[in-house]
This record gives structure tokens, sequence and C-alpha cells, in this order.
């Protein structure tokens, strides 16, 4: 299972740190995880020891979220999706509790249903398919979220893509999006959450960067909550450097960087204008 992931890629490095501190052969996934969580002395949101347990211990018709906040235990099977799972609690400890404390107090308030409400779906979108992008606060930084936003692809990830670089950093989070990218494709769009950060954040260590993200989004989600509203799209191998062949035809490919509704974006004007002047 895990020799089909290449972690040379640019978008594991979120997670990377954590897999080097494992030794999977010696002891397996979920005695592995166990063992780098009780050395980081992780916790839930009710203070109970964070361990990961089988499948089989979560009781039929708990569920999932309801378990953690309950028992500090994270059902874990032996597939990819959980593996890339543990190893965001173990790289991101801090949102993780945050998140599960979320789900866990929309299912007590309104229990499980049909319809998970849009706490607890921001919640689920947050864990299973966010990105955090790291934004310097200053005027090259604005106009590069502008342009994400306004999904003008061209002028956020070709034109500015120098700018990308130095002033934002794209960080992985959610699990299934990790899982996806083992074998990825053009279309793979992350839901992506933007901080601002100052000079200090881009001076700091991979680690330390990492620890920073953590902790300031953690503490968003406890003071304001969450909704699918603070998301914008972004495919994520159109990150300056993360695929080949990254060039004008490649971000007007509207089928995966798509106009913003209601509003398209400059290179698809342009092209529309080509089309009848052609």
């Amino acid at each position: 299972m895990l020799a089909a992931i290449d972690w040379t890629r640019p978008w594991y490095a979120t997670v990377l740190d954590a897999v080097g501190r494992l030794d999977l052969e010696r002891d397996g996934v979920i005695a592995a995880f166990n063992g780098r969580a009780a050395a980081l002395g992780l916790r839930n949101d009710s203070g109970m020891p964070l361990s990961f347990v089988p499948q089989s211990a979560l009781p039929e018709g708990t569920a999932y979220e309801e378990f953690i906040g309950a028992t500090g235990g994270v059902p874990t099977r032996d597939n990819l999706h959980d593996f890339f799972n543990g190893l965001v609690w173990l790289s991101f400890p801090r949102i993780k509790r945050q998140l599960n404390a979320l789900q866990a107090a929309q299912i007590a308030l309104s229990g499980v249903g049909k319809s998970r409400g849009p706490a607890r779906d921001g919640a689920t979108i947050f864990d299973e398919n966010a990105a955090l992008l790291v934004v310097r606060d200053s005027s090259a930084g604005a106009a590069l979220v502008a342009a994400l936003r306004g999904h003008d692809w061209r002028a956020a990830l070709l034109d500015m893509r120098a700018s990308f670089a130095a002033d934002a950093e794209l960080w992985l989070f959610g699990h299934a999006l990790m899982e996806k990218l083992v074998a990825p494709y053009k279309a793979i769009t992350a839901h992506t959450r933007v901080l601002l950060a100052g000079d200090d954040f881009f001076a700091l260590g991979h680690a330390a960067r990492r620890a920073w993200i953590d902790a300031a989004v953690a503490a968003e989600l406890a003071a304001r909550g969450l909704s699918t509203a603070d998301f914008t799209p972004l495919p994520v191998l159109g990150v300056p450097g993360w695929w080949p062949g990254q060039d004008q035809a490649f971000y007007e490919d509207a089928t995966v960087f798509r106009p913003k509704r209601g509003a398209a974006p400059k290179q698809a004007a342009a092209a529309a204008e080509s089309g009848r002047n052609g």
C-alpha cells in the first residue's frame, strides 16, 4: 500500500517530517502512530490521550467524530485514506483537535442525521480536502489572493508565479486530498483557506512554520467556527513548480481552471475575443 506513495512530490512536504519519525516496518501503522502520538503528548478536546485504534473498536451506530471526542481513539483502517489521516493528526494536532470538537459539538446538538448543516459540513470538507495557503501580508500577497479568489488563474499562477514562490506557500491538510494525489491528475482541486502572515513567518524553518499554521488556524476555528464559505478552490497541480508543462495553454484549460460563476476571468474573455477576430 505505502509503496505507491512518491514522497518526493512537493504536495507531501506537509507530512514528510511525521513519516520520517515512524518505523512502519518494525511497528506497523497503528503501533507506529500510537508511539508518536504518545511522544508528542497528543490529546483530544476533552483532554483524553489520543490513540489510534482498529476500526472494529468503533461501536455500530456511533459516529466516528463522536467516538474520538468521547474516547480519544481514532478508528483506523488499513488503507491509504486513514494512513494519511493519521499523518495529519501527527502534523497538525491542534487543527485536528479543534475540527473534531466542532464536529462532535454539532452531533451532540442535532444528532448524526442525513443533513450535516453548514458548520459540520465545513468541518468535514476541511478535514478531507483542505489546503492552507499562507500568503505574505503585502501588496503582492493581496494581489495574488484577489486573482485566486477571482479565478484569474493565468494571473495568479503564471504571470505572478515568481511572486507565488516568494509570497505564498501551499500546505496540504486534507487526507482524502493527499490520497487522491498518490495517482495525480490535473483536475484534483483543494478547498483552500487563506492565511495572512508577516515576514517573520517566511524566515522560520519548516517545522516552525508548520507549528505556526497549526496554532493560528486552530485559534481561528475556536474563535469563529467554520463554514463552506471560508474556502476558495485551487487545482493543486497548477501550483507553480508542482507539475510539468505549466504554460499558458495549461492554465487555459477551462475544464480544470474554471471561470468564476457569473464573471469570466480575463483569459477567458481574451480567448473569446480572439475567436471572434480569427
